[in-house]
């Protein structure tokens, strides 16, 4: 199997005409606006198309918080029509940037922001939808570049695990296309953190990721960078917050990828194997008649504030009561599950995750597929439905509540923290039928 690469890249930065609003920290009613239609760095999608004899295969990486589900399938299904291939080698993810536009449904524009007038967030979104479209065929017409793909694996440290648990993500996993003689075309690199080194700020920027990206363009003139998301939901920056962090945390991991990709890692070879499954993960809903007139009850509380909570909590209560008596709530949540493998020895395995994935599953997933040098892990891809957490999170290991479990201990049969804002009705089910083990069933069988 030849492969082949094409690249492309679009400024998806918004004017303070087309959309000031920004997403990523809740706020009170009326949003976070940019103060500015001149970004701190332009925001970006990037797209690598990897031809494999005459079969394309695509990854496109976006500076957004999160894609929502309703974007995301339609861009799918337009992508689907641009070319001879399958839903399974489409790949897109969102960086996560906390400094970037809000968008369409994810994070929920009137519960986590106060956005009642989504006019401008409608007519951006749309736009993105297009102009990811557009890139996906600039990128199947770009300029094919003969190339061989090589992998090797460096580590990073700035990344904590927020909650206490034991996992902290160090890996930085690289994939090279190499010209013939022997210079990066592309790189595809990863590292698993929130990309908040910035803070909150009213310029759009894409944090380290961005900082990274532009790193190492600036020093291989030939080479297009590429940032892959990891498994950052429990995953921190260390440091203050501010614009100098941001830059530290940037240049830190553009050098460590820089330094790794200036000699070949060991070689990948075809055939590609991809696959792509929406699972759907199970919420901890008794959809029973007391059940749910106690859960309404439950929300009908919650709209007095007595816990002093962030106001985003009585939105979303307002917008829960209306699903009950609606009977328009969900009891799953889908996810998009995707691995594609490259041959060699050993295989490289990618698994990405739709959601914002616990490291947790990243140490797992190591675990049963040869560590860091047998896969690369991530979430935030293709959708972004909302934290997928491990039982770990929940009682009786979380008995005081968790943002990523997306439960609060004094209504801990509703929706808490992070599920809040994703705009769901209940927390994830916990245990042995749950969301964790629906979830390593469902990506054991797709690594298979």
């Amino acid at each position: 199997m030849a492969f082949r690469v094409g690249t492309a890249s679009a400024d998806i930065t918004p004017s303070l005409s087309t959309n000031p609003y920004m997403a990523g920290y809740g706020t009170t009613d009326g949003g976070r606006e940019a103060t500015s239609s001149s970004p701190f760095e332009p925001l970006y999608a990037r797209a690598i198309l990897i031809w494999e004899d005459a079969h394309p295969h695509i990854i496109i990486s976006l500076d957004v918080l999160a894609l929502p589900r309703a974007m995301h399938q339609r861009i799918r299904d337009r992508i689907i029509q641009l070319a001879d291939w399958s839903s399974s080698d489409i790949l897109i993810q969102a960086t996560h940037t906390h400094n970037g536009p809000a968008l369409i449904d994810t994070l929920h524009p009137y519960m986590a922001y106060g956005l009642a007038d989504l006019g401008l967030l409608r007519s951006y979104s749309a736009d993105l939808e297009d102009t990811i479209v557009d890139l996906a065929q600039e990128a199947l017409d770009a300029n094919e570049i003969p190339v061989t793909f090589d992998y090797k694996v460096s580590t990073q440290n700035f990344s904590a695990n927020r909650v206490g648990l034991p996992y902290t993500e160090t890996a930085v996993p690289i994939l090279v296309a190499r010209r013939g003689n022997g210079t990066p075309a592309a790189v595809i690199f990863s590292y698993g953190c929130h990309p908040i080194s910035a803070g909150l700020r009213t310029l759009f920027d894409g944090d380290f990721a961005a900082g990274a990206c532009n790193y190492i363009e600036n020093r291989n003139p030939n080479c297009f960078a590429m940032f892959v998301q990891g498994p950052a939901g429990d995953q921190d920056p260390g440091g203050v917050r501010s614009w100098e962090l941001r830059d530290q945390h940037g240049d830190a991991l553009g050098a460590t990828v820089n330094s790794n990709m200036q000699s070949a890692g060991r070689a990948l070879s075809g055939p590609m194997v991809t696959r792509y499954q929406e699972v759907q993960l199970p919420l901890d809903i008794t959809a029973t008649a007391s059940n749910l007139a106690a859960v309404r009850a439950a929300y009908v509380a919650r709209l007095g504030n007595p816990n002093g909570q962030p106001q985003w909590y009585q939105r979303h209560a307002q917008v829960m009561i209306g699903r009950i008596d609606s009977n328009s709530y969900k009891t799953a949540v889908p996810s998009p599950f995707q691995v594609w493998k490259f041959n060699g020895s050993p295989q490289l395995k990618i698994a990405m995750i739709g959601g914002e994935l616990v490291s947790g599953y990243g140490a797992y997933f190591r675990n049963r597929n040869g560590g860091t040098n047998g896969i690369i892990v991530g979430g935030y891809a293709n959708e972004s439905c909302c934290y997928i957490p491990s039982n770990e999170f929940f009682p009786p290991n979380m008995p005081l509540g968790s943002y990523e479990g997306g439960w609060e201990p004094d209504y801990p049969g509703i929706a808490g923290g992070s599920m809040t804002v994703y705009g769901h009705l209940a927390h994830f089910k916990a245990g042995t039928n749950g969301v964790e083990t629906t979830l390593i069933n469902a990506m054991n069988t797709l690594l298979a």
